[in-house]
């Protein structure tokens, strides 16, 4: 091992921040995973208040080849999966927001543009968040829609191609299908909520905080902020999620980490009692939210739900990690990025293995994020001592994987737009 891998930190290094109880752990768990595709707890709270649950129950989609899952969730071998994903669909009321994508050549159709594979370990837990680029290149499985028509396979596709490759009802399947294939995860509980819901969702809670460490500049969403503290909603609140040109390299890849910021933003602000104090608050957020997803069968069950709040509400910030799926440049499209396979290998064997994930990535201006330092006064976490060995529960991940924890704060690297 190098020096300067000796000398590297785990993620949780800056602004460590105390861990809540079982209900903020609730919604930190579903919340980390929905909020990156605009929901974060809105769903629990809609299970939680009953009324509502007909509704995600009636648009619920059974997965392809699930297993049948232990009633107790204690029972899950090596822990579990949840899959989220996000898709544009062009929503009446929103589709004039996304211009080209809904009214130029590139209309019709859905896309799922954000990919989220949240795995659960066994005991101890640990939660990691894995987050797919739109633009990697894979194979997409032969998928079957609601009718029973199936779609045949292609060989090499965009990941944000799976969801409308399963058609009508079938989206939801094929995008889980293409994840397990890819990673050889089972995945045991799914969910999809359309784009439109950021802005009902941001608007009702006020708001939320987002960090710049430089100015956003981007004239393809329109996105123009200064650097420094904002509190962002609405259009601007959309704007910020889908803004790929404004953020590190311009990339794809820089858009996920401006994403974890903010969605780490929106579980913070979530599990405030600025928003779980307030019944009315609450109400209006599960009703938006439950209007905007499409959940697995499995899912649609607050029994389930319940197990889950109970398995995870005991971990804390630091062993809940952000990382991106490793990738390379496609040699054949330098647009595209198709899998790191060795990089990958390990990322998974240290999963499965329920290690401590250890981030050695070293930011640079091309990362969309970069980690905020503390301010004056603010108290951080002790900065652990590494040996050139880690120990037995602790697994280095390769520089080539870019990731965060929970515990650590970030701020979204603006470019002008390249």
């Amino acid at each position: 091992m190098s020096e300067s891998s000796k000398r590297r930190n785990p993620v949780a290094r800056h602004g460590q921040l105390r861990s809540p109880g079982a209900t903020g752990q609730l919604l930190k768990l579903i919340g980390i995973a929905m909020a990156v595709v605009l929901v974060s707890g809105i769903g629990v709270a809609g299970f939680v208040f009953g009324g509502l649950l007909g509704t995600v129950s009636a648009n619920a989609v059974e997965l392809e080849d699930q297993k049948e899952l232990p009633p107790d969730i204690a029972a899950y071998d090596g822990g579990f999966d949840i899959l989220l994903t996000g898709v544009d669909t062009c929503e009446p009321k929103y589709a004039h927001l996304f211009k080209e994508r809904c009214t130029g050549k590139d209309a019709g159709g859905t896309l799922n543009d954000v990919n989220l594979l949240v795995h659960v370990s066994a005991e101890p837990r640990r939660i990691t968040a894995v987050s797919f680029p739109r633009d990697l290149m894979i194979p997409i499985p032969e998928c079957a829609d609601i009718n029973g028509n199936t779609r045949s396979a292609m060989s090499k596709q965009p990941l944000n191609v799976a969801y409308d490759h399963g058609g009508e009802k079938g989206g939801l399947n094929c995008v889980a299908k293409t994840i397990s294939e890819l990673t050889g995860e089972d995945i045991e509980f799914a969910a999809k909520v359309t784009f439109g819901g950021v802005i009902e969702i941001t608007d009702a809670i006020g708001g939320v905080d987002v960090c710049l460490a430089n100015p956003i500049r981007d004239r393809f969403t329109g996105l123009d902020m200064a650097a420094g503290d904002h509190t962002i909603k609405g259009l601007k609140a959309l704007q910020f999620l889908r803004t790929r040109h404004g953020v590190g390299d311009g990339s794809d890849l820089g858009r996920i980490g401006n994403q974890q910021q903010y969605m780490s933003s929106l579980v913070r602000k979530l599990i405030s009692g600025e928003v779980l104090g307030n019944v009315g608050t609450m109400l209006k957020l599960a009703d938006t939210g439950l209007n905007n997803v499409e959940a697995s069968t499995s899912l649609a069950d607050p029994m389930k739900i319940a197990q889950i709040a109970l398995a995870v509400k005991d971990v804390p910030f630091e062993d809940i990690v952000f990382v991106q799926y490793p990738t390379v440049d496609d040699p054949y499209d330098r647009n595209k990025v198709v899998p790191n396979q060795a990089a990958a290998t390990q990322l998974w064997d240290a999963i499965a293995a329920n290690k401590q994930l250890r981030i050695t990535h070293e930011n640079t201006s091309n990362d969309g994020v970069v980690v905020k330092e503390p301010e004056a006064g603010e108290t951080t976490a002790p900065t652990p001592t590494t040996s050139a060995t880690p120990s037995d529960d602790v697994a280095e991940l390769p520089s080539s994987i870019r990731g965060t924890s929970a515990a650590q704060q970030t701020c979204s690297n603006g470019n002008v737009g390249r």
